[in-house]
């Protein structure tokens, strides 16, 4: 018997920890697309915040992990820049829901993708990665500052370790499930 394999997509801002989630709870060796940053990309690039991030995503982060036996699911980490956006309708075809992953010192760069995933009815939860030395909120605190509808699920995660991030993943799929077998998804066209 073959396992079923679900797409879950990681995105958020630049330098939120995406690439670092993906490399975390891979059983393979990620792939990763990273470039290092340029003086060329400096007026585009905004590193407040983030001054000592060297490189950056230009395509996507894959990386794959067994949950059980009968499941697998594929990560995609998604470029946080704009000018990279243009990757993610590729990206979210066929993927199953979506980690929004959050940083405290610069929340409003999660809004874009919160923004699409609910265009495009794709079932999200926000991870809100703690860094060190960034100040720690209440979930209530973060939920409200990013505007969250209720059923949206928001946990606190590290992206740098493992059984966090399975936790963040787990979340993901299960409100994913959730959705497609609830009401709505019986709900006639």
């Amino acid at each position: 018997m073959h396992p079923v394999t679900l797409k879950i997509l990681v995105a958020g801002g630049f330098g939120v920890g995406k690439t670092t989630l993906v490399g975390a709870v891979s059983e393979i060796q990620p792939l990763r697309t990273e470039e290092m940053l340029t003086e060329a990309g400096r007026p585009v690039d905004d590193v407040h915040g983030v001054e000592r991030k060297t490189t950056t995503t230009v395509a996507m982060d894959f990386g794959r992990i067994t949950l059980r036996a009968d499941l697998v699911l594929y990560l995609f980490g998604t470029p946080g820049q704009d000018r990279f956006w243009f990757l993610w309708d590729e990206l979210s075809q066929g993927a199953l829901g979506a980690v929004v992953l959050a940083d405290t010192r610069r929340l409003g760069d999660s809004f874009a993708a919160i923004d699409y995933f609910e265009r495009r009815g794709i079932p999200f939860a926000v991870a809100v990665n703690h860094f060190d030395g960034a100040d720690h909120y209440p979930a209530q605190a973060v939920r409200d500052a990013l505007d969250l509808d209720g059923g949206v699920p928001l946990v606190m995660s590290d992206a740098r370790d493992r059984e966090s991030v399975k936790e963040v993943l787990v979340t993901v799929v299960e409100h994913a499930m959730t959705l497609a077998t609830g009401p709505r998804a019986h709900a006639p066209i």
